[in-house]
């Protein structure tokens, strides 16, 4: 990790040099806010520590030019003399944390390794969204999806709270990248939390953070998602997953702007926009006495729902073209030529996984048949050979039953039959339905499924 030390005072600056090179990081130092600001652009470091007395441009001063310079790099102000005013105006400007001097050998490395963590989730999350921005976009023009991105281009700006809602497979991370791109956040990080793959037993660690020796395991501090999503856009996937313990403390953060660490005895100030989404229908999980009706008030201050592809049938085409596109750009294979009547039976089709769907039965096409043309009795040899008697379920479905007993009967026969072509064993079948066991499990759980590892 490169770290830019920026003091007027050279031994504090060698003692400083010291500590970090015995830590391994890489160490830039400069006596100046001007001299400082060159290092910073002429060589990006990972974290910058930097004092508040300077001579010329204080550092309070010059903070806002170093998180111009230098956006993915979390600024420490380092101050001897600081007042509450000072540390509120740091805050304010953009600092991830103000020090008081004299320091302390383990209160600067605590600091500075969990700045480290800040800065890998920005440069994740600066990956992921050119991973999204380049390969994945929110494709169709039909009257749903132009709703869809009109309300995006409304609610990214403010600092509202939007809940995503849909079924799985039709975009919703997409929907809340869009949502931090378009976001005057957009150069801070966009953190990620799939609250279903977290153990029920950590997920307050793993949102919060804890401090060291809280839990048999816990060997230093950590911060959490929300302290890692400072200054930028926490989406929280799957939100319905969360249990009571983890929804009471989101709901505190959400109301306070602070968090508490696992085991600690004070709170910490954040700055977060959240995001959330699921697949379920919230209200009737509160009617269930399953999720809190104040967090979903909290939560939907904007409601998202995105549309499942039967229900936008004309954007098909579409997304068959950016589909090929990008199979073409990312993995160098093609998908065959699909005649205007295979389209026609591919538009006709319920596809109950959605785009997520789609998208993988275009590249098993490539995969598997590259050289066929694909006609319409092969797209309903190929269709009628991955759904097997799904799709005949999902019409018997459709005509009976609510929603919520629609839903949850697909999904027991999906899961029964993935544990069944795995020989019982639950990691291979949370393989094959693209999930992590830990969510597989609660799953099963939750619907009387049982099976063997």
């Amino acid at each position: 990790m490169k770290i830019l030390v920026v003091d007027d005072e050279p031994n504090l600056r060698r003692m400083l040099r010291s500590l970090f090179e015995a830590e391994g990081h890489e160490v830039a130092e400069a006596e100046s806010a001007e001299a400082g600001l060159e290092l910073a652009e002429s060589d990006p470091p990972d974290v910058i520590l930097l004092d508040v007395i300077l001579p010329g441009a204080t550092g309070l001063d010059a903070l806002p030019r170093f998180v111009r310079t230098a956006p993915g790099a979390p600024v420490v102000m380092m101050s001897g003399e600081a007042t509450l005013s000072d540390a509120a105006r740091a805050t304010r400007e953009g600092a991830f944390h103000f020090l008081e001097k004299p320091l302390s050998s383990e209160g600067v490395l605590a600091t500075v390794r969990g700045a480290g963590e800040v800065s890998r989730a920005r440069d994740l999350s600066r990956a992921l969204q050119e991973e999204l921005g380049a390969g994945r976009r929110l494709i169709g023009e039909s009257k749903s999806m132009r709703k869809v991105r009109e309300t995006i281009r409304k609610v990214a700006p403010t600092d509202a709270r939007v809940l995503i809602m849909g079924e799985s497979g039709t975009g919703k991370e997409l929907a809340a990248t869009a949502i931090h791109d378009l976001s005057l956040r957009r150069g801070g990080p966009f953190v990620r939390v799939n609250s279903a793959a977290i153990p029920r037993d950590l997920v307050e660690s793993e949102m919060f953070g804890h401090e060291r020796g809280s839990f048999t395991g816990a060997e230093r501090r950590r911060r959490g998602r929300f302290e890692l999503a400072h200054g930028g856009t926490l989406f929280l996937d799957e939100i319905a997953d969360l249990g009571e313990g983890a929804q009471a403390k989101l709901l505190r953060a959400l109301e306070s702007g602070t968090i508490q660490r696992v085991g600690a005895q004070s709170s910490v100030a954040v700055d977060v926009r959240v995001v959330a989404a699921t697949n379920r229908d919230l209200n009737r999980e509160v009617e269930k006495g399953r999720f809190r009706e104040d967090l979903l008030f909290r939560l939907e201050v904007v409601p998202l729902r995105m549309p499942p592809l039967r229900e936008r049938p004309d954007d098909l085409p579409h997304l068959v073209d950016h589909a090929v596109d990008r199979l073409l750009a990312s993995q160098g294979i093609q998908v065959p030529p699909i005649t205007p009547e295979a389209m026609e039976v591919l538009t006709e089709h319920s596809w109950p996984g959605n785009v997520r769907e789609l998208f993988n039965f275009l590249e098993r096409l490539a995969i598997l048949h590259p050289s066929e043309d694909i006609g319409p009795k092969k797209a309903r040899e190929l269709l009628s050979r991955r759904a097997g008697s799904g799709a005949s379920r999902v019409d018997h479905a459709v005509a009976t039953g609510s929603l919520r007993d629609r839903l949850e009967d697909f999904e027991s026969e999906l899961i029964r039959e993935a544990i069944a072509e795995a020989g019982g064993n639950v990691a291979a079948a949370a393989r094959s339905l693209s999930t992590d066991r830990a969510n597989l499990y609660r799953r099963m759980k939750r619907l009387g499924i049982r099976g063997s590892d």
